[in-house]
């Protein structure tokens, strides 16, 4: 490779995108953990920004702090939440990186603005944060009460945002008229997860837990509530989904203890809700998985591969594509309830690695988007670091260094 660059044989004079990809995808960031911040109260969401200039951290207590990467990990604002239910559920900075909102099992999402000059953001004391109500209309008290936001998230072009929500629906909110400009009854229970396809802003992925990932096309729809394809494969329900950015392929993880890599040109248009083959006595937030159950697969499953390793319990854990610029996507990565961090190859389904260091179930976690470096967030309040420590030592090709240091 340094001999084609030197020789110039693409023409461009540098590696192309996919040699890059190819060396850093080796190097995983296994190495730590190294403890960034604690607090007494949970960690439910972190994220990082688009460019990784900023990283967003939402603890069950109503505090949010915005990390600034790129100074050394300065908190650059510490938000206290307003009207928080239970915790903070979901967070998501717009495209232009000023503005934030966070949801919470509340019809009510909240925005702040994450450049203002205040680095302590105390809800409607120090800075206003605008209540943004997705009920709709025709709701009465007991829907308007029930109502909670499990997820959120903002479009590309920061003009609209997507939700899922406890009535079974998804929302989606026009920022401009501040209202809902449209409700889908998608599902027949909460709908846990949802996100745009790709960059379009047309399609949309559901998750639930009636077990089934639908699509959405907004350009088609029609017949109100009418999903452009369903797909099934999960035995219980759906704790969260990632789109891969080109509305083709996505990854879900279920309460089944498993991720499913889906493509939508497998849907159907027309599946029935069927009576899965599972154990009606089982509930995710307290017991585990009966070991039977794991080898248990759906009679018509239409995923593409099927992840196993990690443990989905306790609350929803989180799972997402690695980064294209760095990885080419090559992995898929997800938290689990044993406080441990898994990453498989996308292709092959294998372990490639597993990073062992929290004491509670580790809900979050991003990967950097330029960098070889993961954050987890926990319930034991901690937000870790794991990287690759820039050695000259060759990296596996198989599996990670496993360590279990104490913070």
């Amino acid at each position: 490779m340094l001999v084609g660059r030197e020789g110039n044989f693409t023409g461009r004079g540098r590696f192309s995108s996919a040699d890059g990809c190819h060396v850093l995808s080796r190097y995983l960031p296994v190495n730590g953990p190294r403890c960034l911040d604690r607090l007494q109260s949970r960690a439910y969401v972190s994220q990082f920004s688009a460019d990784g200039s900023l990283f967003v951290a939402g603890f069950q207590k109503s505090q949010i702090r915005i990390y600034d990467v790129e100074r050394g990990w300065k908190v650059q604002k510490n938000i206290l939440a307003k009207s928080l239910k239970w915790t903070i559920t979901d967070t998501s900075l717009s495209p232009d990186q000023h503005f934030l909102v966070y949801s919470s099992l509340s019809p009510v999402v909240h925005i702040v603005n994450v450049r203002s000059a205040a680095s302590e953001s105390i809800a409607n004391i120090t800075e206003i944060h605008d209540g943004l109500d997705f009920s709709v209309d025709d709701y009465d008290d007991d829907d308007y009460d029930a109502l909670g936001i499990f997820s959120v998230k903002f479009s590309t072009d920061g003009k609209e945002l997507v939700a899922a929500s406890s009535d079974n629906s998804i929302y989606v909110y026009d920022l401009e008229s501040k209202r809902p400009s449209l409700r889908i009854p998608a599902h027949k229970s909460d709908v846990n997860t949802v996100c745009f396809a790709d960059e379009t802003g047309h399609l949309l992925f559901s998750g639930s837990d009636d077990h089934l990932c639908k699509v959405w096309d907004r350009r088609c729809f029609g017949t109100r509530g009418k999903a452009a394809g369903v797909l099934i494969g999960h035995l219980e329900g759906i704790t969260f989904i990632d789109s891969r950015g080109d509305g083709r392929y996505f990854i879900s993880n279920g309460k089944d203890q498993t991720t499913k890599l889906w493509d939508i040109r497998m849907m159907s248009s027309n599946t029935p809700y069927t009576r899965r083959p599972r154990d009606t006595d089982f509930d995710y937030r307290w017991m585990d998985y009966p070991t039977h159950a794991r080898a248990l697969k759906h009679p018509h499953d239409q995923s593409l591969a099927t992840y196993r390793g990690h443990n989905v319990l306790r609350t929803l854990i989180r799972c997402y594509f690695s980064p294209a610029y760095s990885t080419g996507q090559k992995y898929i990565y997800t938290g689990s309830s044993d406080g441990s961090l898994y990453i498989y190859d996308l292709v092959t389904g294998a372990q490639v690695a597993s990073c062992h260091g929290h004491e509670k179930p580790v809900r979050d976690c991003s990967w950097h988007p330029l960098y070889p470096m993961i954050i987890t967030s926990s319930w034991d309040g901690v937000i870790a670091r794991w990287e690759f420590p820039g050695s000259e030592e060759e990296p596996s090709e198989t599996r990670g260094r496993e360590r279990r240091p104490s913070f």
